[in-house]
């Protein structure tokens, strides 16, 4: 097990058990002094699963529920992306206890005023799950970019990955339950720069569609209209520039995200594989993740090697991060530390998604600010 800081009395309160939720609650059983309580999952079948890995959870028929489990102190919302506002603003209503929300916090611009009402209201930590921030090379690249760039100009993210998974009832295949693919997908890339740059965009274009992927999938006499490729470009106030390269129909790729950053002094990037449960057996032992530093003078490229701890790559798909922003988490909830991906986080990350589908569909750029505020 990786070494951590043991934080005590932690019992959780889940709030949807597919795909996701599965994933936490495998990452949830490898943390100290964590336990699963309540699990509020509609779908039989997620719901039988869930039991399987966490036996001892008391199963419950909706969210009140799931609050008047005396034991509950903290909660994790992973259900699907159109319900989480209305969940946090029912939470909020009845017992608000420290919640890890996963992304997108939310997905339509009109819900602005609810967000900023719950952000003013809500007294206790939210934190918006944003899992990518904490991928071991990922978070190494953050850490080492400042020194190797001498302050980053360009930043790139490219993701060449496999097609959306299946999903209960086929929810994610349609743009009005997931927000759109630049904020369903995407979302974690938007943060990714800010959070990286340090600064907020001023400026985003885009162009993107559906090329490949679910032309033929017809869902209740509705044909799926989930985009699978895009590319964007963010200009920042700080003066850099942020491209994302996505393409959903390459998972023959050896790596699944590539993250580079150049600045005056040289080039940083992290090459990271996607899930080994989707690497081809004959192919051998799946690609280990790379932070490699290629400095201008003296030239010459500079390869780490990152690995992951075998037990956190087999508890989930996001290369051991979700296992470490549950142990965050936990020391926000006890007050050692702040929240880290706050409501702010949540929205500047679907915002900029919302922009760049908005500037795809109209050939234009969008500028910000944008009509809608988390402060308005």
């Amino acid at each position: 097990m990786p070494e951590e800081e043991r934080v005590a009395g932690l019992q959780y309160g889940i709030i949807g058990c597919g795909m996701m939720g599965q994933e936490h609650l495998r990452n949830i059983a490898l943390l100290a002094d964590a336990t699963v309580v309540a699990i509020f999952e509609p779908d039989a079948g997620m719901r039988a699963l869930a039991a399987e890995v966490v036996p001892s959870a008391r199963l419950v028929e909706s969210i009140e529920e799931v609050l008047a489990v005396e034991e509950v102190n903290c909660l994790l919302i992973a259900s699907p992306n159109y319900l989480h506002l209305e969940q946090l603003e029912k939470i909020a209503a009845i017992r608000p206890l420290p919640v890890l929300v996963e992304k997108p916090l939310f997905t339509d611009p009109a819900d602005a005023p609810r967000l900023a009402a719950l952000r003013v209201a809500y007294p206790a930590p939210i934190w918006v799950a944003m899992e990518y921030r904490y991928m071991p090379p990922v978070a190494r690249m953050i850490e080492e970019a400042a020194e190797a760039t001498g302050g980053i100009r360009m930043l790139t993210i490219r993701e060449h990955r496999f097609p959306f998974l299946e999903k209960v009832g086929d929810w994610n295949r349609f743009n009005r339950n997931t927000g759109g693919t630049l904020v369903e997908k995407c979302c974690h890339f938007f943060d990714l720069m800010r959070h990286i740059l340090k600064s907020d965009p001023v400026r985003i274009m885009a162009s993107g569609g559906q090329a490949v992927n679910h032309l033929d999938e017809v869902y209740g006499g509705q044909t799926s209209d989930i985009w699978d490729n895009a590319y964007v470009i963010v200009d920042f106030a700080s003066g850099a520039r942020a491209m994302l390269e996505l393409c959903m129909f390459a998972e023959g790729a050896r790596y699944q995200e590539e993250i580079s950053a150049v600045g005056p002094k040289g080039k940083i990037e992290c090459l990271v594989p996607g899930p080994g449960r989707f690497w081809p057996e004959h192919l051998g032992e799946p690609p280990i993740a790379q932070v490699i530093v290629s400095p201008r003078d003296p030239k010459g490229p500079r390869m780490v090697e990152i690995s992951v701890d075998p037990q956190l790559l087999e508890a989930g798909d996001h290369n051991g991060s979700t296992f470490y922003q549950h142990q965050r988490f936990q020391k926000a909830v006890r007050g050692e530390r702040s929240v880290e991906v706050a409501i702010d986080d949540g929205w500047w990350a679907v915002a900029m998604g919302l922009a760049a589908q908005t500037s795809a569909q109209t050939g234009r750029a969008v500028t910000f600010p944008l009509a809608f505020s988390p402060k308005s």
